[in-house]
């Protein structure tokens, strides 16, 4: 078997390491970049600089920005009583495409799990509390995954945010669009269940 340059190699390796590229993939986007002319790999590895010195956590929610504050938080039409916690800055992006939240966001900057070392004060738990002026914020909605780090987080949460008054919900748990009860686990089922609401009011 011929074996590959040791650049080539090394280029796999790299681009192996970005989430949902698996070698194969790597392998191939590699093979076409090194045969690709020279202009448009520096175009790409410039943008790629570009965005990773540019693009920072907006100082008001974590959002991904290149403005501080984000032109989330600076959107009049938005509704600033309506906050929606998130995990991480990418799932922002996933509730923009669907196009029907118009408040604001704050990151959490991951969930709590003892098991590996994150705490309460390792989130930015203390910067959403600070956001609640009185007032300010009516509902906070919280958008976390639906393992038990995420229940464990909105739990917490919960409980932090009781003292304030503001009126605190959770994303339903169901079934994904388009499928049937036999593709659904115990978990997902237990959650459609407890999160049932009248077809008819």
């Amino acid at each position: 078997m011929t074996s590959l340059p040791e650049p080539l190699l090394q280029l796999i390796s790299a681009l192996a390491k970005l989430p949902g590229i698996g070698p194969r993939s790597a392998e191939r986007i590699a093979l076409h970049l090194v045969q690709a002319d020279t202009e448009s790999v520096r175009r790409l590895a410039d943008s790629i600089v570009a965005a990773r010195n540019q693009i920072r956590p907006c100082q008001e929610c974590g959002a991904l920005t290149e403005q501080q504050p984000c032109l989330i938080c600076t959107d009049s039409r938005r509704d600033p009583a309506l906050l929606c916690v998130v995990e991480q800055p990418t799932d922002i992006l996933l509730l923009e495409k669907s196009g029907t939240f118009h408040g604001r966001y704050h990151v959490l900057g991951g969930k709590l799990s003892p098991l590996n070392g994150v705490e309460p004060e390792d989130l930015r738990i203390n910067e959403l509390l600070s956001r609640l002026t009185p007032g300010a914020i009516r509902e906070i909605i919280l958008a976390l995954g639906a393992d038990v780090e995420g229940d464990a987080t909105a739990y917490y949460l919960a409980r932090q945010l009781a003292p304030t008054g503001t009126r605190v919900t959770r994303l339903a748990h169901g079934l994904p669009a388009g499928s049937g009860l036999e593709f659904a686990d115990e978990l997902t089922l237990s959650h459609a269940l407890e999160g049932r609401r009248e077809l008819l009011p």
